[in-house]
């Protein structure tokens, strides 16, 4: 018998099974240990949980007039609104944050490498100096020392009549709702289904003839055309409703707070440096013979980047590029330290402080933070698969 026992632990495959199961149970008694001992603290505390809070008025305003796109009531939305408001708020952040920080990022990674001793300087110089200082410190400096320093309303600073900068906020113009966005929508639709046939017909024309297609350039230009020539066919057009000075305020348009725009840019800087210190590994572990290689069959610069370095580069640049993704959303929860009305501010702060329910406040708050976490995560790693080199 225990010689049995002895050759099924010596088998690899009991030993795996064994080992899982084990996990699984240790795993499976610490969730009950943390649901029993929860519960009984609650219990002893006379604290009855539930959700039932979601439904009282909240009684305050999370969100700034100029930035009220959920349509939010002080005397009628309740804490499922202040919810809603602070996840519109975050994803406004880290959605916008992440396009940013990847354009800046990029370029300053390209820069980097560049042949030039001065803009190899400045951009070595961007990512060492905000690679080395603390996030917290740099939004400090962008709300106190740079956005509070500007000027005040009257005296805001003018982009061609179209966005006004001051140290409130950013007056920037908000789209009128009409007819035409739902063609605009059609017409984008549209050239979305065109660039996704035209790539396939590209590709198989380069398989077989050998001859390039500029597809970038073409679906650039079907994103414009088509929606456009659907504005003209319908007789529509895609108004704007501009900021206009009324006394010492802006009205119309959208007024972004000045919380905003400094969380925003510290966001954006930060994480571009991480982000071009990403690009430029990626680039760099390209080998000069591939590249050399491309040049003796008669490729292009432009044709070397896009079927030589950019490929096999991606192979690299995109399992970091989603955990900085990560660490972007993540870190928005930062922006209580100036005020700014993300989820962590307004609905872990002011509804927690309220409403007392502190276990299901900051389960929703996890639950929210995971999820969106975990969809960035799929979609990267959908994305890598769709760019992965096939192995021959």
């Amino acid at each position: 018998m225990i010689n049995r026992l002895v050759g099924l632990w010596y088998d690899q495959n009991f030993r795996r099974l064994f080992l899982q199961v084990l996990a699984v149970l240790a795993f499976a008694y610490f969730g009950y240990f943390i649901f029993d001992n929860t519960s009984t603290n609650l219990e002893r505390l006379n604290i009855q949980p539930g959700f039932q809070f979601m439904n009282e008025i909240a009684g305050f305003k999370p969100t700034t007039d100029g930035m009220n796109f959920t349509g939010f009531d002080v005397n009628k939305s309740t804490h499922k609104d202040v919810f809603i408001v602070g996840i519109f708020n975050t994803l406004l952040l880290a959605i916008v944050g992440i396009i940013l920080a990847t354009i800046l990022g990029f370029v300053m990674g390209i820069l980097r490498l560049s042949s030039n001793l001065i803009i190899s300087f400045i951009s070595s110089a961007y990512v060492e100096g905000m690679r080395n200082i603390p996030l917290l410190l740099w939004i400090l400096i962008w709300y106190f020392g740079v956005i509070l320093a500007g000027p005040n309303v009257r005296q805001s600073i003018n982009l061609f009549d179209t966005i006004f900068v001051n140290k409130r906020y950013l007056a920037v113009p908000q789209p009128i709702y009409s007819d035409a966005i739902i063609y605009v929508c059609v017409g984008l639709f549209i050239a979305l289904i065109a660039t996704i046939f035209l790539k396939k017909w590209a590709k198989k024309r380069l398989e077989r003839e050998g001859k390039d297609t500029p597809v970038f350039l073409a679906s650039a230009f079907m994103f414009i055309f088509i929606p456009y020539t659907f504005l003209i066919i319908s007789g529509n057009s895609i108004t704007w409703e501009f900021p206009v000075l009324k006394g010492f305020n802006y009205i119309n348009g959208i007024q972004l707070p000045a919380n905003y725009v400094a969380m925003l840019m510290a966001l954006v800087f930060y994480t571009g440096a991480y982000i071009a210190e990403v690009v430029r590994a990626g680039i760099l572990s390209v080998t000069s013979g591939q590249i050399d290689a491309a040049r003796s069959v008669g490729l292009r610069e432009a044709q070397i980047n896009r079927f030589v370095i950019i490929p096999q580069a991606l192979r690299v640049i995109i399992p970091p590029l989603t955990s900085q993704y990560l660490n972007l959303t993540k870190n928005s929860s930062l922006a209580i330290a100036i005020g700014y009305t993300d989820l962590v501010n307004v609905f872990t702060g002011i509804s927690l402080m309220q409403t007392g329910n502190a276990l299901e406040i900051i389960m929703l708050t996890m639950a929210f933070y995971a999820s969106v976490s975990i969809l960035i995560s799929i979609f990267m790693n959908w994305f890598n698969k769709h760019v992965a080199i096939v192995e021959r």
